[in-house]
């Protein structure tokens, strides 16, 4: 690690450990286990600026509904750049954008002192275990001056808890290590799944969207951007993929985002008959990926999109836990290149990619007749 990021972590945490001094309150802690009131009105607290960290929150909202009775009033606090993905969905009552920079204000924060006139009884920062949240875990106690604070166990930040819910040991997935902090108010029950709303889309794109569908070609989505460039894979090994979909009576339509349309171009220079999809909103690529049937992409943001609205995804990973980060259940596969990429120079990848879209394929015509 950098000096100065060791430096800005070391800030950090002394920061914690001065916070969780000023806000002290004398029978704030409750050990695990401690029976905890029903919520009435509970804020879930995640202000990260990606898509994916977003949607990895859905099914804490599931498990809200379904398990905690009455179903409790549930707030969103997200960073303001992501704030446009939870807007909408039917399990959240209200999504709130965040803006960080004003953070330094403590409880005179502009938003902090919004959240504290709320009355939230439960507050739940939904951070994880690899690292404190030193951030995250600060707006949770301003938010919730009075109420239950629920978060991960990792020190120092459990100071400014009331119950340090420690990390779960048989998994790493963090879709479900995000779901297990909700267990001491479900006795443990959890929903599992990734979800989104019901993409709004406008005129144009509906338009285009019959025509995708009405084609008579079986379609698939490809996706070959992410937000950092040494975790994807080449676009030549993307093309690959379009190629392979191509000999196998599938349309490939290809997606981008910003700044991201060289990338697109570069794999339909490899695979002559793939189509170039037009700009898209985040509602307009679920409804693309829905109708399309089949996502091949890198670990992103519109990996867990993909999911979240049941498109068969197979995603391509790089330099980054799988286990972690990726959804390994059917009717997904998640596969990790990071070895021939990294241990043989690559060679072969265009070759291993077709495989598994060809296996990826093959295994959805046995699962549905």
């Amino acid at each position: 690690m950098a000096w100065h990021k060791q430096l800005e972590t070391w800030a950090k945490l002394a920061l914690a450990l001065l916070a969780s001094v000023l806000f002290w309150r004398p029978g704030r802690r409750r050990p695990l286990g401690t029976p905890l009131p029903s919520p009435r009105k509970l804020l879930l607290v995640r202000p990260d600026n990606r898509v994916g960290e977003a949607l990895l929150l859905t099914p804490l909202l599931r498990t809200l509904k379904a398990h905690v009775h009455p179903p409790p009033e549930v707030h969103v606090l997200v960073h303001s750049k992501v704030a446009r993905v939870l807007q909408g969905h039917p399990e959240i009552d209200a999504v709130l954008a965040f803006d960080r920079r004003y953070l330094w204000l403590g409880p005179l924060a502009p938003g902090i002192r919004a959240l504290r006139r709320a009355g939230y009884d439960t507050v739940v920062d939904c951070a994880n275990w690899s690292a404190p949240s030193v951030t995250s875990a600060l707006i949770s106690r301003m938010a919730g001056p009075k109420a239950v604070v629920i978060g991960p166990g990792i020190w120092p930040v459990t100071l400014l808890q009331s119950v340090s819910v420690p990390a779960r040991s048989d998994t790493r997935h963090e879709a479900v290590q995000r779901t297990h902090l909700l267990t001491p108010l479900t006795n443990g029950a959890v929903a599992q799944g990734l979800s989104f709303r019901e993409p709004v889309v406008g005129t144009a794109f509906r338009g285009y969207l019959e025509a995708f569908s009405g084609s008579g070609s079986r379609r698939a989505v490809i996706n070959p951007g992410g937000r950092l460039g040494e975790r994807r894979i080449p676009a030549e090994a993307f093309a690959a993929a379009a190629r392979e979909l191509l000999s196998l009576g599938y349309a490939p339509v290809v997606t981008w985002g910003p700044g991201e349309e060289p990338l697109a171009q570069a794999v339909l220079a490899g695979a002559p008959g793939a189509e170039l999809a037009p700009a898209t909103s985040i509602d307009e690529l679920a409804a693309l990926m829905r109708a399309a049937g089949l996502t091949v992409c890198n670990n992103t943001g519109p990996m867990h999109l993909s999911v979240a609205v049941g498109a068969p995804t197979l995603a391509f990973f790089l330099r980054i836990d799988m286990a972690r980060w990726g959804h390994a259940f059917a009717p997904h596969r998640m596969v990790d290149l990071t070895p021939l990429v990294d241990q043989a120079s690559g060679v072969g990848l265009e070759q291993r990619v077709a495989e598994e879209v060809r296996s990826f394929v093959s295994g959805r015509g046995s699962l549905t007749g």
